[in-house]
């Protein structure tokens, strides 16, 4: 993994409130101006109906391989369909209106996908149950996404050819598949947890696509949980430049794994700007408890700015616009904060 890799100040998750692309991509790259504020995104709408939700989203890449919409959720068939059809053109919209708010930029740009073990547990197949019940298919939807993403990552070269791409894959269901507390489709049983080797071997072969040396100059893959007891040493394993995580959800038996973590060069996207409206605390306030944590680590206090990216607990999809921009430009403030005085 190339340590030198550096995710800037302050990011967000993905989703933002809203319908409207060009506004969504003008706050993200008027909040996040690399390298001072932090590192801009490709936000993701999904108050626009489904397609724009973060499944919808992904099932729409997937290659060879389509997704509808039925009353239980997205389910798996044989023909790209409407669904397919209206993600993939929402894509396009938010795609164009990167592109425009992002000429001439360099730097790293940060797009967001959901890894596959959360899309098998949300996708489903005919017989109505979770991808994930089928080792099969969860082969094959790994393999579709891989192939869906490399196409998706060199689209977004091609449009903004000075950015270097970070990949987030969005693993909120990850802990849940290896604790066998997928739900099945009656509700009245879980499915069987998946073997851990099989779940980062999963992961790694999608990370792959991405970084197939590990983090490079050119591109590096972040996995996003905001679930708690985030596999840290797991992710890491399968190549994971950066682990993005809800910071509140943190106890001390994280300790260790975010020690090694940080030592052995792995990003922390820590979240700690809350994703619920209300008041904000101040900006020293809001990294309090990272600081904290370092001293707690036994870290040098100069690592803190270089090693943590300060992010949202999660994505902002559910407040309003004016709180959206208000928590994102805090993320910026607060990741100010942190490099004036780590201590």
């Amino acid at each position: 993994m190339n340590e030198h890799f550096s995710f800037g100040p302050a990011t967000g998750i993905g989703s933002l409130p809203g319908g409207d692309a060009r506004e969504a991509a003008k706050t993200v790259s008027g909040t996040f101006e690399w390298p001072e504020t932090g590192m801009p995104y490709l936000p993701e709408l999904p108050a626009r109906g489904p397609g724009a939700d973060m499944i919808g989203r992904t099932a729409g890449m997937l290659v060879e391989l389509y997704a509808r919409v039925e009353p239980s959720g997205w389910r798996i068939g044989d023909r790209p369909g409407r669904d397919t059809k209206r993600a993939r053109s929402w894509l396009g919209q938010d795609l164009d209106a990167l592109e425009e708010f992002t000429q001439g930029y360099e730097g790293p740009l940060k797009v967001q996908a959901v890894g596959p073990w959360t899309l098998a547990t949300a996708l489903e197949l005919r017989n109505g149950e979770a991808a994930l019940s089928d080792p099969g298919a969860c082969r094959d939807l790994a393999g579709s996404l891989a192939e869906g993403l490399r196409q998706h990552l060199a689209e977004v070269r091609r449009r903004v050819p000075g950015a270097r791409i970070v990949l987030q894959l969005d693993e909120p269901s990850l802990i849940a598949v290896l604790r066998g507390q997928v739900k099945s489709a009656s509700g009245y049983r879980t499915h069987r947890a998946v073997d851990r080797q099989l779940v980062e071997a999963t992961l790694r072969d999608v990370i792959g696509v991405h970084t197939p040396e590990g983090a490079t100059p050119e591109g590096a893959v972040v996995v996003h949980s905001c679930a708690p007891d985030v596999p840290f040493a797991l992710l890491r394993r399968a190549g994971a430049a950066g682990i993005s995580f809800d910071f509140s959800l943190l106890t001390e038996r994280d300790d260790d794994a975010i020690g090694e973590a940080v030592e052995g060069g792995t990003k922390l996207l820590a979240g700690v700007v809350p994703t619920a409206e209300g008041p904000l605390s101040d900006p020293a306030g809001s990294v309090m408890g990272v600081r904290t944590l370092w001293r707690r680590l036994g870290l040098h206090p100069g690592l803190l700015a270089e090693a943590v990216t300060v992010t949202p607990t999660c994505g902002l999809a559910g407040v309003s616009p004016v709180y959206a921009r208000r928590a994102l430009a805090h993320c910026v403030k607060a990741a100010r904060s942190l490099a004036d005085n780590p201590e």
